[in-house]
């Protein structure tokens, strides 16, 4: 049995021409159990980098020392369990530049995580 009258929208919204910021919570833990205790903090940042593409939908990504220094601040094999971070899509202004596009990657510090969700920043 095959399915009928099911369609797909044929009008495309352009996600990769909006600029917009959204602030995450990413669960860090899953992702580096396991790994080598040196190898750790790298694998962490690697994990935001790849979850900020995915997210945002754009291959260049810059992240923020501030952020870097959270995921380091207890050294190489000690790695937050979750990390609050905020998205920002951004244009890209140099001439030369291959995407349209960057994602902005910045620490948001917190105390506690319960009850944060996914939330849409307005700048």
């Amino acid at each position: 049995m095959a399915k009928e009258g099911v369609k797909k929208s044929s009008k495309k919204t352009s996600a990769l021409s909006e600029v917009i910021t959204k602030e995450y919570t990413i669960h860090l833990h899953p992702k580096v159990f396991g790994q080598t205790f040196k190898k750790r903090a790298p694998t962490a940042i690697k994990v935001v980098r790849k979850f900020a593409q995915t997210q945002m939908k754009t291959s260049d990504v810059r992240l923020e020392p501030e952020l870097n220094q959270a995921l380091w601040a207890k050294g190489v094999k000690t790695v937050p369990h979750r990390i609050r971070v905020r998205l920002s899509r951004k244009r890209n202004d140099a001439e030369d530049a291959k995407e349209k596009l960057y994602t902005l990657v910045s620490y948001v510090p917190t105390k506690n995580f319960k009850g944060l969700t996914t939330v849409t920043v307005d700048e």
